[in-house]
C-alpha cells in the first residue's frame, strides 16, 4: 500500500497533503505523560522499546497525522560514542566528560562500534512496524553533527555557543575532526534506521543559527549533505528531510541530493519556495505558538494552503509543539491542514 507521505516527500501527486508535527509524541499529550511516568525518566523512555513504540503512536491514533516520528533523543548518538548522558530537572541534557581536545576525542568510540549500540533504537523501530497503519509512514531521524557537536562540546545546551566556536575559529581543524567523526557514526545510524523499517528520514540542524553564514556550510550544511548523499546512494526510494533551523540568510546556501528542506517558522514560506521549491519539496512552517488559538491556527494553514497550494508541500511546524498546547488545538490543526488541502 502506498503511504501518502511518503509520496508526497518524493515530489509525487497526491490527493491532498499531508501534515505530521515535530515533537509530535511529547508531553502536551496526557497518555504520553502517563508513560513517561511509568518509565521513571526520560532516557529510560528511549531505551525501552516498548514504551518507546507506544508513545510513538500516540498522536498517529489522538491527533490523527500523516506519519509518526520515532520517539528518541538525537543524544542517544554521543551518549553510545562512550559520552556519558543525563537529565537533569529543569536544565535538560548533560555531558559531565565533554570534549575539549583531540584526547577527548581519541576516547570515543566511532564508526559501526558505536552504531551497532544503538540497539534500543532498531528494537523500537521494529515494534512501531508491526502496529502501525500500513498507510502511515514512520520517520527516522537524527541529529545534525553541528548540532550533536555543540553538546558534545560545550557539555549542555547553551545561548552562546562560545566553547564550540571559540574552537571553529581557533581550532578548525579538532573541530573538523570531531564533526567527521560523528558524520561516520551517523551515516551508520541512520542505514540501521532505514535497514529496520523507517520509510523516512529526517536530519535536525537545531542549532544551525549559532553559526554566521560564511562559516555555515563548512562545519554544518556539506555534513548534513554527505550523510543524506550516502543515504539517497544506497536506498534512492527513501526519502531525506535536511531541517536546519533559523537560516533564511543562507537558503543560497542550499545545495544536495536530499527531497525534503524543512522551512523553520522565522523564514517566510513564499520566500523558501521562491528560492527552493523548483529543487525541493518545502515542509513547514506554522509557527508553533499559533497552536494556542485555533483561529491562528486556522489562518496560517490557509495562508500557507494559498502560497504552496497543495503542490510539493507537507504541513508542519516551524519546529516542535509545546507541552501547554491543549490536545484539542492539536487535533484542529490536522483537520484545518486536511480540509484546506482537500481530503
Amino acid at each position: 500500500m502506498s503511504k501518502i507521505f511518503v509520496d508526497a516527500c518524493l515530489g509525487k501527486e497526491t490527493s491532498y497533503a499531508p501534515v505530521w508535527m515535530m515533537r509530535q509524541a511529547g508531553r502536551y499529550l496526557p497518555e504520553y505523560m502517563e508513560v513517561r511516568a511509568q518509565a521513571g525518566n526520560f532516557l529510560n523512555l528511549c531505551h525501552d522499546p516498548k514504551k518507546a513504540c507506544e508513545v510513538t503512536l500516540q498522536p498517529v491514533d489522538i491527533v490523527g497525522v500523516d506519519a509518526a516520528i520515532l520517539f528518541s533523543d538525537i543524544l542517544v548518538v554521543p551518549d553510545e560514542m562512550g559520552m556519558d548522558l543525563s537529565f537533569v530537572k529543569g536544565e535538560g541534557p548533560k555531558f559531565d566528560d565533554p570534549i575539549r581536545d583531540e584526547k577527548d576525542l581519541d576516547r570515543l568510540t566511532g564508526g559501526e562500534e558505536a552504531a551497532s549500540k544503538l540497539t534500543y533504537v532498531y528494537d523500537t523501530i521494529k515494534l512501531i512496524k508491526e502496529q502501525l497503519a500500513e498507510d502511515k509512514a514512520l520517520i527516522g531521524f537524527t541529529g545534525a553533527p553541528w548540532t550533536l557537536a555543540t553538546y558534545m562540546i560545550e557539555g549542555e545546551g547553551t545561548k552562546t555557543y562560545n566553547i564550540c566556536k571559540k574552537m571553529m575559529y581557533s581550532e578548525p581543524e579538532l573541530l573538523h575532526k570531531i564533526l567527521a567523526k560523528v558524520t561516520e557514526v551517523v551515516k551508520l545510524y541512520m542505514e540501521k534506521q532505514i535497514e529496520s523499517g523507517v520509510d523516512v528520514v529526517q536530519i535536525f540542524d537545531s542549532w544551525a543559527a549559532a553559526i554566521e553564514p560564511a562559516k555555515y556550510d563548512e562545519f554544518s550544511w556539506k555534513y548534513m549533505v554527505e550523510i543524506a548523499e550516502y543515504l539517497k546512494e544506497k536506498y534512492p526510494h527513501i526519502p531525506v528531510i535536511m531541517f536546519p533551523k533559523g537560516i533564511p540568510a543562507f537558503l543560497d546556501q542550499v545545495y544536495g541530493n536530499f527531497d525534503v528542506f524543512g522551512v523553520d517558522w522565522s523564514t517566510p514560506m513564499a520566500y523558501a519556495k521562491e528560492k527552493l521549491g523548483d529543487k525541493y519539496v518545502l515542509q513547514g512552517n506554522m509557527e508553533p505558538c499559533r497552536l494556542y488559538s485555533k483561529e491562528s491556527t486556522t489562518e496560517c494553514v490557509e495562508a500557507l494552503q494559498k502560497i504552496m497550494g497543495g503542490k510539493r508541500h507537507i504541513f508542519n511546524l516551524g519546529h516542535g509543539i509545546l507541552p501547554d498546547v491543549p490536545v484539542e488545538n492539536a487535533k484542529h490543526f490536522v483537520n484545518e491542514c486536511h480540509r484546506v488541502s482537500g481530503k
